[in-house]
């Protein structure tokens, strides 16, 4: 009886290896009435999560391994050159307010760096809900060149500035609205015309 259980457990695995070799050959390929799930030996034999084995056959090494599922990152841009802003624009707020350089409703810190150029530019702004914002959404500032610089959230601190995660060479912004700070980089900039 246990000579019998060897043999079953060798043909399960040579079955097994032979079904990971014909679905790695076949990457790629769309079979037209087979599925690379009914391919594997483990469907001809019955057991059960052959569909999760595949999954994870065919999307090894293409992902990062980490709990949960995040958003994915959206990667930041080389800066742009330095021009006056013009608007700030938040989709999800609806927000679109004049960009000026004094005190009105929402003001850019002339002491750092124009928004999309390297570094962090400050903007600050009253009465807007900034703790509403969260991770992913973007934030928008036209531009005297005719161009609109995205900015994507990655943090929103409800508890004032906080300096973690700047980089040095990135153009990220740092909007201030009473005691609420959100920090973006920039993903994107499309022309207006």
């Amino acid at each position: 009886m246990a000579r019998a259980k060897v043999v079953v457990g060798v043909l399960t695995v040579a079955l097994l290896c032979g079904g990971v070799g014909m679905l790695r050959s076949t990457e790629g390929a769309r079979p037209s009435a087979v599925t690379a799930a009914d391919a594997l030996p483990s469907r001809a034999l019955g057991l059960s999560g052959h569909r999760r084995l595949v999954s994870q056959l065919e999307h090894a090494g293409h992902q990062a391994s980490g709990k949960g599922t995040r958003p994915a990152r959206a990667a930041a841009i080389a800066p742009l050159r330095a021009v006056r802003p013009l608007r700030l624009h938040i989709p999800s707020l609806g927000v679109d307010v004049p960009l000026t350089g004094d005190g009105d409703e929402a003001a850019w810190d002339t002491d750092s760096p124009a928004p999309g150029s390297a570094g962090t530019s400050v903007v600050t702004a009253d009465d807007l809900r900034l703790a509403e914002l969260r991770r992913g959404l973007t934030v928008e500032i036209a531009r005297a060149d005719h161009r609109i610089a995205v900015f994507t959230v990655d943090r929103v601190s409800p508890a004032g500035v906080t300096r973690r995660g700047q980089r040095a060479g990135r153009a990220q912004l740092r909007l201030v609205s009473g005691e609420t700070t959100v920090m973006a980089r920039l993903t994107g900039q499309r022309r207006t015309r």
